[in-house]
């Protein structure tokens, strides 16, 4: 193993020995400054995952957060300089700890962090004008097939996590625990999540898998209400194109 290697290795375990060899530039035993360097690694990364996933950390505190966030650094440290993306397995991850086994809605509430993320730095788009799809007859419609921004992102559960996410960090009514489906936009700079009613996830889900618009309508049921999801898309620039 080579020195880079125990370096880099060393600074996110406090329990590994200090690389043997290190010294300042006065080549005196650099030991302590290497410790006082693991240290602010350590806290800068933790508090990296604390911006990125603050309905996480509202849901389970300080406390236990700095715990889950110094064991997964360990095992996920980064692998690319862009912090921004740091963090997209802990969802993952939080699965693996026992200590958090009676929370499993956890994990998805997390993806809801992640993805607000992913939808911020997603390329820009401009969405089609309203009048596009009412100047198509019904039968090119329903074999109309859509494109969405690419920072349009569709999150599923079987618990209720846009409620319990826009309850930690918003306030608001306390979460009934039923499943939601949640469908991230960013109408211009700063994404949303927005809890979808019923069957507008499968209508969703279908048509960014491509299939054509009355195909997907099918898969919403009775109870799905599209004057509601179509409002919700156009008004939030997430259709960016018609294949007819």
């Amino acid at each position: 193993m080579t020195c880079q290697t125990l370096f880099r290795s060393g600074l996110l375990n406090p329990a590994a020995p200090v690389p043997d060899g290190l010294t300042d530039a006065q080549a005196r035993p650099a030991g302590r400054r290497y410790g006082v360097y693991r240290n602010n690694v350590t806290v800068s990364l933790r508090e990296a995952l604390a911006q990125g996933f603050p309905s996480l950390f509202g849901l389970i505190g300080r406390e236990n957060f700095d715990h889950v966030a110094r064991a997964y650094l360990r095992q996920s440290p980064p692998v690319s300089p862009l912090m921004m993306h740091y963090g997209a397995t802990l969802p993952e991850f939080l699965a693996t700890v026992d200590q958090l086994g009676h929370l499993p809605y956890l994990g998805d509430v997390a993806r809801i962090d992640v993805a607000m993320r992913q939808s911020y730095h997603a390329a820009d788009s401009t969405g089609i004008d309203a009048t596009a799809l009412q100047a198509l007859d019904e039968e090119t419609l329903l074999a109309t097939r859509f494109r969405f921004a690419p920072s349009m992102i569709l999150l599923r559960s079987r618990f209720s996590i846009g409620s319990i996410w826009q309850y930690t960090l918003r306030g608001g009514a306390k979460p009934q625990g039923a499943a939601e489906d949640v469908l991230i936009l960013r109408a211009e700079y700063d994404p949303e999540p927005y809890v979808l009613g019923s069957g507008a996830g499968d209508v969703v889900q279908a048509l960014q898998a491509g299939a054509p618009f009355g195909a997907a309508l099918d898969a919403g049921g009775e109870a799905f209400d599209l004057s509601a999801l179509l409002h919700l898309l156009l008004s939030h620039q997430a259709i960016t194109g018609l294949d007819t």
